[in-house]
């Protein structure tokens, strides 16, 4: 397939061939969506933690004698039926909310994304974005009226990594590298022709 190539500023300044396998796939919000749960669970960290009545400190004498008190029998004061005492059932810091999902179907749905976004003028596949020096300041009045923006730059362009660090509402990330998320997040997507080449 064709699609418009343009310059950084916007304007466009010819046609480059696409693949049809990544630029070209229907729209699958199902799959989109298992990868983007996918993604995030596997970056959650659990931190919520309780102590049962093993990690609970204290509770090792007996608090009465077992007989002739009149009361229940009790062996320990950190029961969970006891004030201060361990926690039945609660979180645990060692869950595992890891999911995995196969590496065709995570493509399938990057290239979803791509297509949905290049369909809806929401990507734009730019002839360069390499910078002559890594300044923010240049890259921001190159950008500036397409932010919130991906950028997606191949791999060697060190500079534009460097330029958009400080830019609020700007990621730049290389072909290889993208994920649903970051393109589920951004409205505007500036691919360099580069790139596509690492875009699996």
């Amino acid at each position: 397939m064709k699609a418009k190539l343009y310059n950084i500023k916007g304007d466009a300044i010819g046609d480059m061939e696409l693949k049809d396998e990544i630029f070209a796939r229907p729209w699958n919000p199902d799959l989109v969506h298992q990868a983007l749960i996918t993604q995030t669970a596997n970056r959650r960290k659990p931190w919520a933690h309780t102590k049962g009545r093993s990690e609970v400190r204290g509770g090792g004498r007996k608090p009465w004698k077992q007989k002739h008190t009149g009361r229940s029998r009790q062996g320990s004061s950190r029961s969970p039926i006891w004030r201060g005492g361990g926690i039945t059932h609660g979180p645990l810091n060692e869950r595992n909310y890891e999911r995995k999902i196969n590496k065709k179907m995570l493509r399938a749905a990057i290239h979803s994304v791509l297509s949905k976004k290049l369909l809806e003028g929401e990507l734009r596949v730019v002839d360069s974005l390499e910078l002559k020096e890594p300044k923010t300041k240049i890259l921001f009045n190159e950008i500036k009226k397409v932010i919130p923006a991906l950028l997606i730059a191949n791999t060697g362009n060190k500079n534009i990594f460097r330029a958009s660090r400080n830019i609020p509402k700007v990621k730049s990330l290389n072909g290889a590298s993208i994920n649903v998320e970051d393109l589920l997040k951004y409205k505007n997507v500036l691919l360099d022709k580069k790139a596509v080449a690492e875009i699996k």
